[in-house]
Protein backbone atom coordinates (compact mmCIF):
# COMPACT_ATOMS: atom_id res chain seq x y z
CA UNK A 1 0.00 0.00 0.00
CA UNK A 2 1.74 3.40 -0.79
CA UNK A 3 2.40 5.68 2.31
CA UNK A 4 0.45 8.88 0.55
CA UNK A 5 -3.45 9.87 0.69
CA UNK A 6 -5.25 9.12 -2.38
CA UNK A 7 -8.38 10.71 -2.03
CA UNK A 8 -11.62 10.35 -3.66
CA UNK A 9 -14.75 12.92 -4.36
CA UNK A 10 -16.85 11.46 -1.14
CA UNK A 11 -13.62 11.76 0.76
CA UNK A 12 -13.64 15.74 -0.09
CA UNK A 13 -17.34 16.65 -0.34
CA UNK A 14 -17.20 14.74 3.54
CA UNK A 15 -15.25 17.43 5.29
CA UNK A 16 -14.86 20.52 3.28
CA UNK A 17 -16.41 24.34 3.54
CA UNK A 18 -16.95 26.67 1.44
CA UNK A 19 -15.26 29.69 3.17
CA UNK A 20 -12.34 27.12 3.56
CA UNK A 21 -12.53 26.59 -0.23
CA UNK A 22 -12.62 30.45 -1.10
CA UNK A 23 -9.75 31.41 1.87
CA UNK A 24 -7.63 29.37 -0.01
CA UNK A 25 -8.31 30.86 -3.62
CA UNK A 26 -7.72 33.95 -2.02
CA UNK A 27 -4.52 32.63 -0.79
CA UNK A 28 -3.02 31.78 -4.25
CA UNK A 29 -4.08 34.97 -5.40
CA UNK A 30 -1.81 36.45 -2.68
CA UNK A 31 1.07 34.55 -4.15
CA UNK A 32 0.23 35.75 -7.67
CA UNK A 33 0.20 39.28 -6.96
CA UNK A 34 3.57 38.70 -5.06
CA UNK A 35 5.43 36.51 -7.82
CA UNK A 36 4.98 33.15 -5.99
CA UNK A 37 2.36 31.29 -7.88
CA UNK A 38 3.85 30.19 -11.41
CA UNK A 39 1.12 29.53 -13.48
CA UNK A 40 1.56 28.72 -17.17
CA UNK A 41 -1.19 28.19 -19.51
CA UNK A 42 -2.62 24.37 -19.58
CA UNK A 43 -1.11 21.72 -22.64
CA UNK A 44 -2.58 18.99 -24.66
CA UNK A 45 -1.00 15.61 -25.76
CA UNK A 46 -2.72 13.64 -28.40
CA UNK A 47 -3.98 10.66 -27.10
CA UNK A 48 -5.67 8.12 -29.16
CA UNK A 49 -9.72 9.58 -30.12
CA UNK A 50 -9.01 12.34 -27.37
CA UNK A 51 -6.78 14.46 -25.16
CA UNK A 52 -4.73 15.00 -22.03
CA UNK A 53 -4.95 18.34 -20.91
CA UNK A 54 -2.16 19.24 -17.86
CA UNK A 55 -2.70 22.54 -15.47
CA UNK A 56 0.32 22.77 -13.47
CA UNK A 57 1.70 25.31 -11.06
CA UNK A 58 3.82 25.83 -8.44
CA UNK A 59 3.06 28.42 -5.29
CA UNK A 60 6.43 28.53 -3.46
CA UNK A 61 5.37 31.19 -1.04
CA UNK A 62 3.02 30.50 2.33
CA UNK A 63 1.26 27.61 0.16
CA UNK A 64 4.76 26.22 -0.31
CA UNK A 65 3.32 23.37 -3.31
CA UNK A 66 3.37 22.35 -6.78
CA UNK A 67 1.71 20.00 -8.82
CA UNK A 68 -0.18 19.39 -11.30
CA UNK A 69 -4.17 18.58 -12.58
CA UNK A 70 -4.93 16.00 -14.96
CA UNK A 71 -7.77 15.60 -17.21
CA UNK A 72 -9.12 13.80 -20.86
CA UNK A 73 -11.19 14.87 -23.58
CA UNK A 74 -12.36 11.14 -24.97
CA UNK A 75 -15.64 11.08 -26.62
CA UNK A 76 -16.97 8.25 -24.34
CA UNK A 77 -17.80 9.28 -20.48
CA UNK A 78 -18.34 6.66 -17.66
CA UNK A 79 -17.18 6.01 -14.31
CA UNK A 80 -13.86 5.12 -15.37
CA UNK A 81 -13.25 8.67 -16.46
CA UNK A 82 -11.49 10.80 -13.98
CA UNK A 83 -9.07 13.31 -13.42
CA UNK A 84 -6.08 13.33 -11.45
CA UNK A 85 -4.46 16.27 -8.81
CA UNK A 86 -0.86 15.73 -7.81
CA UNK A 87 0.36 17.69 -5.10
CA UNK A 88 4.11 17.76 -4.12
CA UNK A 89 6.25 19.87 -1.45
CA UNK A 90 7.94 22.70 -3.48
CA UNK A 91 10.97 23.19 -0.84
CA UNK A 92 11.81 18.90 -1.05
CA UNK A 93 9.59 17.47 -3.65
CA UNK A 94 7.88 14.90 -1.84
CA UNK A 95 5.09 13.60 -2.68
CA UNK A 96 2.36 14.62 -0.59
CA UNK A 97 -0.98 13.10 -2.04
CA UNK A 98 -3.22 12.20 -4.89
CA UNK A 99 -6.89 12.96 -5.54
CA UNK A 100 -9.01 11.44 -8.27
CA UNK A 101 -12.18 12.25 -9.28
CA UNK A 102 -13.73 16.23 -10.17
CA UNK A 103 -14.57 17.40 -6.78
CA UNK A 104 -10.86 19.74 -6.25
CA UNK A 105 -11.26 21.07 -9.88
CA UNK A 106 -15.16 22.53 -9.79
CA UNK A 107 -14.52 23.29 -6.29
CA UNK A 108 -11.42 25.95 -6.88
CA UNK A 109 -13.30 27.35 -9.78
CA UNK A 110 -15.86 28.17 -6.90
CA UNK A 111 -13.66 29.31 -5.17
CA UNK A 112 -12.11 31.33 -7.81
CA UNK A 113 -15.40 32.92 -8.71
CA UNK A 114 -16.44 33.82 -5.10
CA UNK A 115 -13.02 35.52 -4.85
CA UNK A 116 -14.09 37.30 -7.87
CA UNK A 117 -17.61 38.67 -6.68
CA UNK A 118 -16.42 39.84 -3.16
CA UNK A 119 -13.52 41.42 -4.96
CA UNK A 120 -15.83 42.94 -7.85
CA UNK A 121 -18.97 43.17 -6.55
CA UNK A 122 -20.82 46.15 -5.02
CA UNK A 123 -20.62 45.98 -1.18
CA UNK A 124 -23.83 46.33 -0.93
CA UNK A 125 -25.03 43.51 -3.12
CA UNK A 126 -27.86 41.57 -2.06
CA UNK A 127 -29.07 39.25 -4.84
CA UNK A 128 -27.22 36.51 -6.48
CA UNK A 129 -28.74 34.98 -10.13
CA UNK A 130 -27.58 32.24 -11.61
CA UNK A 131 -28.09 30.95 -15.13
CA UNK A 132 -27.10 27.40 -15.24
CA UNK A 133 -27.82 24.12 -13.03
CA UNK A 134 -25.06 21.84 -13.38
CA UNK A 135 -22.28 21.12 -11.50
CA UNK A 136 -20.36 24.43 -11.86
CA UNK A 137 -23.28 26.22 -10.63
CA UNK A 138 -23.56 24.75 -7.61
CA UNK A 139 -20.12 25.89 -6.35
CA UNK A 140 -20.49 29.12 -7.95
CA UNK A 141 -23.51 29.58 -5.37
CA UNK A 142 -21.81 27.96 -2.54
CA UNK A 143 -18.57 30.35 -3.10
CA UNK A 144 -20.31 33.43 -3.86
CA UNK A 145 -22.30 32.66 -0.37
CA UNK A 146 -19.26 32.07 1.48
CA UNK A 147 -17.80 35.33 0.40
CA UNK A 148 -20.35 37.92 0.55
CA UNK A 149 -23.96 37.57 2.48
CA UNK A 150 -26.05 37.42 -0.10
CA UNK A 151 -30.19 37.83 0.67
CA UNK A 152 -31.61 35.54 -1.59
CA UNK A 153 -30.67 33.37 -4.71
CA UNK A 154 -32.19 33.18 -7.75
CA UNK A 155 -31.77 30.52 -10.18
CA UNK A 156 -32.60 29.83 -13.88
CA UNK A 157 -32.18 26.89 -16.45
CA UNK A 158 -34.07 25.98 -19.33
CA UNK A 159 -35.80 22.79 -17.57
CA UNK A 160 -37.89 23.04 -15.13
CA UNK A 161 -36.91 19.87 -13.33
CA UNK A 162 -33.18 20.72 -13.22
CA UNK A 163 -33.60 24.23 -11.84
CA UNK A 164 -35.89 23.24 -9.03
CA UNK A 165 -33.85 20.50 -8.40
CA UNK A 166 -30.91 22.26 -7.60
CA UNK A 167 -32.61 25.19 -5.75
CA UNK A 168 -34.28 22.54 -3.13
CA UNK A 169 -29.97 21.34 -3.09
CA UNK A 170 -28.84 24.82 -2.75
CA UNK A 171 -31.29 25.81 -0.09
CA UNK A 172 -29.50 23.10 2.05
CA UNK A 173 -26.41 24.21 1.51
CA UNK A 174 -26.15 27.83 1.84
CA UNK A 175 -27.55 30.49 4.40
CA UNK A 176 -30.08 32.62 1.81
CA UNK A 177 -32.86 31.18 0.30
CA UNK A 178 -32.75 29.68 -3.16
CA UNK A 179 -34.99 30.37 -5.64
CA UNK A 180 -35.83 28.62 -8.93
CA UNK A 181 -37.25 31.36 -11.80
CA UNK A 182 -39.26 29.97 -14.31
CA UNK A 183 -37.74 33.45 -16.74
CA UNK A 184 -34.41 34.19 -17.03
CA UNK A 185 -35.38 38.04 -17.25
CA UNK A 186 -36.11 38.48 -13.61
CA UNK A 187 -32.76 36.74 -12.70
CA UNK A 188 -30.70 39.08 -14.58
CA UNK A 189 -32.26 42.66 -13.78
CA UNK A 190 -32.76 41.80 -9.94
CA UNK A 191 -29.10 40.59 -9.64
CA UNK A 192 -26.56 42.41 -8.12
CA UNK A 193 -23.78 39.62 -8.78
CA UNK A 194 -24.69 37.42 -11.91
CA UNK A 195 -22.97 33.90 -12.62
CA UNK A 196 -23.31 32.36 -15.97
CA UNK A 197 -22.34 28.73 -15.83
CA UNK A 198 -23.78 27.32 -18.44
CA UNK A 199 -22.74 24.71 -21.56
CA UNK A 200 -24.62 27.56 -24.42
CA UNK A 201 -22.41 28.75 -26.99
CA UNK A 202 -25.31 31.20 -27.95
CA UNK A 203 -26.12 34.48 -25.67
CA UNK A 204 -27.72 33.09 -22.65
CA UNK A 205 -29.61 36.68 -22.28
CA UNK A 206 -30.63 39.94 -23.38
CA UNK A 207 -28.06 42.60 -22.37
CA UNK A 208 -30.92 45.24 -22.10
CA UNK A 209 -31.66 43.72 -19.20
CA UNK A 210 -28.39 43.89 -16.92
CA UNK A 211 -28.84 46.70 -14.51
CA UNK A 212 -25.62 49.42 -14.04
CA UNK A 213 -23.90 48.17 -11.33
CA UNK A 214 -24.59 44.67 -11.57
CA UNK A 215 -21.06 41.94 -11.03
CA UNK A 216 -21.33 39.27 -13.93
CA UNK A 217 -18.95 35.72 -13.69
CA UNK A 218 -18.93 34.27 -16.87
CA UNK A 219 -17.50 30.29 -16.84
CA UNK A 220 -18.80 28.57 -19.31
CA UNK A 221 -18.02 29.35 -23.54
CA UNK A 222 -16.38 32.41 -24.21
CA UNK A 223 -15.26 32.57 -27.45
CA UNK A 224 -15.82 35.28 -30.42
CA UNK A 225 -17.70 32.21 -32.47
CA UNK A 226 -19.29 30.65 -29.28
CA UNK A 227 -20.49 32.64 -26.00
CA UNK A 228 -22.75 32.37 -23.62
CA UNK A 229 -22.69 35.98 -22.47
CA UNK A 230 -23.59 38.67 -24.66
CA UNK A 231 -20.86 40.17 -26.82
CA UNK A 232 -21.96 43.52 -26.09
CA UNK A 233 -21.57 42.77 -22.37
CA UNK A 234 -18.09 42.76 -22.43
CA UNK A 235 -18.46 45.93 -24.78
CA UNK A 236 -20.19 48.03 -21.81
CA UNK A 237 -18.16 46.71 -18.69
CA UNK A 238 -15.76 48.91 -17.35
CA UNK A 239 -13.63 46.71 -15.84
CA UNK A 240 -12.85 43.20 -17.45
CA UNK A 241 -10.95 41.08 -15.15
CA UNK A 242 -9.98 37.42 -15.42
CA UNK A 243 -7.62 34.72 -13.75
CA UNK A 244 -4.85 34.18 -15.77
CA UNK A 245 -4.07 36.27 -18.83
CA UNK A 246 -1.72 34.11 -20.34
CA UNK A 247 -4.61 31.40 -20.77
CA UNK A 248 -6.97 33.64 -22.16
CA UNK A 249 -3.93 34.78 -24.61
CA UNK A 250 -2.86 30.77 -25.26
CA UNK A 251 -5.91 30.17 -26.81
CA UNK A 252 -6.38 28.88 -30.29
CA UNK A 253 -9.70 30.84 -31.06
CA UNK A 254 -10.39 34.63 -30.53
CA UNK A 255 -11.57 35.46 -26.93
CA UNK A 256 -14.82 37.20 -25.80
CA UNK A 257 -12.61 39.89 -24.98
CA UNK A 258 -10.53 40.70 -28.00
CA UNK A 259 -9.18 43.90 -29.64
CA UNK A 260 -9.38 47.12 -27.12
CA UNK A 261 -11.12 45.06 -24.52
CA UNK A 262 -8.31 42.87 -24.18
CA UNK A 263 -6.12 45.36 -23.70
CA UNK A 264 -8.24 46.41 -20.93
CA UNK A 265 -8.59 42.75 -18.98
CA UNK A 266 -6.36 42.95 -15.76
CA UNK A 267 -5.51 40.19 -13.56
CA UNK A 268 -7.98 39.28 -10.30
CA UNK A 269 -4.44 38.88 -8.37
CA UNK A 270 -3.84 42.56 -9.29
CA UNK A 271 -7.36 43.75 -8.28
CA UNK A 272 -6.44 42.16 -5.04
CA UNK A 273 -3.57 43.82 -4.38
CA UNK A 274 -4.08 47.27 -5.76
CA UNK A 275 -8.11 48.20 -5.77
CA UNK A 276 -7.93 50.67 -7.94
CA UNK A 277 -8.32 48.26 -10.69
CA UNK A 278 -11.17 46.91 -10.18
CA UNK A 279 -14.79 48.72 -9.35
CA UNK A 280 -14.32 52.64 -8.95
CA UNK A 281 -18.10 53.63 -8.78
CA UNK A 282 -21.89 51.63 -7.56
CA UNK A 283 -22.98 51.91 -11.18
CA UNK A 284 -19.93 50.42 -13.02
CA UNK A 285 -20.33 46.99 -14.48
CA UNK A 286 -18.15 44.43 -13.81
CA UNK A 287 -16.57 41.31 -15.91
CA UNK A 288 -14.51 38.24 -14.52
CA UNK A 289 -13.90 35.77 -17.25
CA UNK A 290 -12.95 32.69 -14.80
CA UNK A 291 -10.27 30.34 -17.63
CA UNK A 292 -8.79 28.59 -14.66
CA UNK A 293 -5.61 29.59 -13.23
CA UNK A 294 -2.94 26.72 -12.94
CA UNK A 295 -1.94 26.24 -9.65
CA UNK A 296 -5.28 26.59 -8.06
CA UNK A 297 -5.93 23.12 -7.93
CA UNK A 298 -2.74 22.12 -6.05
CA UNK A 299 -2.99 24.87 -3.37
CA UNK A 300 -6.50 23.69 -2.92
CA UNK A 301 -5.46 20.05 -2.69
CA UNK A 302 -2.81 20.87 -0.07
CA UNK A 303 -5.21 22.06 1.90
CA UNK A 304 -7.75 19.76 2.25
CA UNK A 305 -4.62 17.25 2.53
CA UNK A 306 -4.03 18.49 5.67
CA UNK A 307 -7.25 17.93 7.20
CA UNK A 308 -6.22 13.69 6.28
CA UNK A 309 -2.76 13.30 7.58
Amino acid sequence: MPDFPILTDGDVYSQFEYAQVVDAMRDAFCERAAGTLEAPPRWRVDAGEGELVFTAGSATGSANVTGFRVYETHPESGDEHTELVAVFDATTGAFAGLFVGFAIGGLRTGGIGGVAIDHLAREDGETLGVLGSGFQARAQVGAACAARDFAEVLIYSPTAESRESFAETADGEVEPPVRAVDDPEPVVRDADALVCATNSEEPVFDPDWLEPGTHVTTIGPRFRDAHELPLEVVDRADVIATDSLPQVDAYDRPYVASGDDRERMVELADVLEDPDLGRQRATDITLFCSVGLAGTEVVLGAEFLEQFT
